[in-house]
């Protein structure tokens, strides 16, 4: 089977502006949303089915990744990027029409299908445009829309349903994303395949079984069931059976979906081990500083979303300028950089308390955001020099694959720490005063008593609230509020530690990265024979 050539310079402005209108879109479509999720249940009401709109979503998009790089190795790039842009677009259209809260939970996890498809591909084509140092630029600068989106998603998503309905906040992707369908369709050449093309159906359904069992595991594990529950140890054990048959399965497959003789190359192993260390940790500082915000500097929910603007920035600018740094210091030198401001990010966050200003916070984001910027580009960067072009949609898919599994990891392992930690401070602080409250509060106290156990997180979102305060008695209020943000306080310390050394662990990884030069040629030729430039 032939690689593609990589278009002629004609087309390649058209196919660069189609490639950044569809990551664009597809990527605001991850952040846009969440704005319009309150008016999406007061009218359809399903306020417990309301996580489901990001899960339906994270689980599709997460599985499709490495079946669309193989794919795209395989049919070829053209067919495959249309084909998720067209779900995308309809799902979208589906959304936008959804009568009731199932239907759109359904036409989500179709999107995520769709926007699982779209996300590495733009990496793999600029793989394909440019040499190795053209794509540490032009990935840096998609890396940069791709933290753009994350920024402004909340901001356009609040004008959408502000001007319109929530129902345009879907609606918005048609025009835009079929514009990016005829750019693409129009400048991205037929791929020519000679021979038989064989599909790796075990392995396709292996992966997938095995894939959202673990994730959905991971994202009910001690919120909704028991880590010892039948339902978490059955997800769990199938995940297990799944996963060891797709590995035995990917060893015999004649085109399989992840090569498994990948894993023996250090440069695959090492690049993607320090994907998925970085993501892990980088969840403890997006998903827990806005909590920290709110409940211990006292602003408001939308106004703690501010404070990662910093980060996004700083992670914009950094990707923007880490091409022009690659050249002088080196992938591997740049990503050990990249990774320790990461863990110095990490350090400042721990050494917050009750006196923390928003400008400090937003400072220490700024380090944070500077240290991802380094690193996030030249992860794909790294693979794709070291593989052949004809690997490359594989080899660049699992870079995304492995980061979206380490932020679900992410998101469990420190939750978990949280509320451990939570729940025995509060154990031995509060719930003392709590059994003081007078026999007329005696359902407030079973209610804050079980939090207490359940969901320490969503005790610190409620009662730290000023409208839930304004409703206590004063005395009480006097001898809660220090107990509660102390013990927030620390147990965030505690995850932002936890975060530290995973970040620490993926710059040590680093170390064992080989010395990968950035080349001035475009993707190495199939009938290359080095495959493995560093074999373990």
């Amino acid at each position: 089977m032939e690689a593609e050539t990589a278009p002629e310079l004609k087309n390649r402005g058209l196919l660069l502006t189609g490639l950044i209108i569809a990551m664009l879109f597809g990527a605001l479509d991850g952040t846009i949303v969440g704005t319009a999720m309150p008016r999406i249940v007061g009218e359809f009401g399903g306020l417990g089915l309301m996580a489901w709109l990001t899960t339906a979503y994270m689980l599709t998009s997460t599985v499709v990744v490495p079946i669309a790089g193989k794919l795209a190795d395989l049919i070829g790039r053209r067919v495959i990027y249309v084909t998720g842009l067209v779900i995308f677009i309809g799902a979208s259209a589906l959304c936008g029409m959804s009568q009731n809260m199932t239907e759109l939970i359904l036409f989500r996890g179709l999107q995520g299908l769709g926007g699982g498809i779209m996300m590495p591909m733009a990496m793999i084509i600029i793989g394909d445009l440019f040499t190795g140092k053209q794509r540490a630029k032009w990935q840096g600068v998609f890396g940069a829309i791709f933290g753009l989106s994350s920024v402004i998603g909340p901001q356009v998503g609040g004008w959408i349903v502000d001007a319109w309905n929530w129902r345009w906040v879907f609606y918005i992707n048609l025009p835009v994303g079929i514009l990016a369908v005829i750019l693409i369709a129009f400048a991205l050449p037929k791929h020519k395949a000679t021979g038989k093309v064989k599909f790796d159906i075990p392995g396709i359904v292996t992966m997938i079984v095995g894939v959202v069992s673990l994730l959905l595991a991971l994202t009910f594990g001690g919120k909704d069931f028991a880590w010892s529950s039948w339902q978490i140890i059955g997800m769990i054990a199938l995940a297990v059976v799944s996963l060891v048959s797709f590995v035995i399965i990917e060893s015999k497959a004649q085109e399989p979906i992840l090569p498994v003789r990948l894993f023996k190359n250090r440069t695959f192993s090492t690049i993607n081990g320090i994907g998925f260390l970085m993501s892990v940790g980088m969840f403890g500082a997006i998903m827990f500083v806005p909590l920290f915000m709110q409940g211990i500097v006292g602003i408001s929910a939308s106004a703690s979303g501010t404070v990662m603007t910093p980060l996004m920035l700083t992670m914009i600018a950094a990707s923007v300028v880490s091409g022009q740094f690659i050249h002088k210091i080196g992938i591997k030198r740049q990503m050990l950089v990249g990774m320790v401001i990461m863990a110095a990010g990490f350090y400042l966050l721990s050494t917050m308390g009750i006196d923390t200003t928003k400008l400090i916070a937003s400072s220490y984001m700024l380090v944070l955001g500077l240290g991802m910027g380094l690193v996030m580009p030249i992860l794909t960067l790294a693979l794709q020099e070291s593989f052949p072009k004809s690997e490359l949609g594989v080899v660049t898919s699992s870079s995304q694959f492995f980061r979206q599994i380490g932020g679900t990891f992410g998101m469990t392992i420190l939750g978990a720490i949280m509320n451990h930690k939570s729940t025995v401070l509060l154990e031995q602080n509060l719930l003392p005063v709590v059994k003081q409250l007078p026999a007329e509060a005696s359902e407030l106290a079973n209610q804050m008593t079980g939090m207490v156990h359940t969901n320490p997180q969503s005790l610190y979102s409620s009662l730290l609230s000023p409208e839930a305060l304004a409703k206590m008695p004063k005395e009480f209020v006097e001898h809660m509020l220090p107990i509660l943000k102390n013990a927030l306080v620390t147990s965030l310390h505690q995850v932002f530690i936890v975060g530290l050394v995973f970040v620490l662990l993926g710059a040590v990884l680093t170390l064992f990265v080989g010395n990968i030069k950035v080349s001035d040629r475009k993707s190495k030729p199939k009938d290359e024979k080095e495959l493995s430039p560093n074999p373990a």
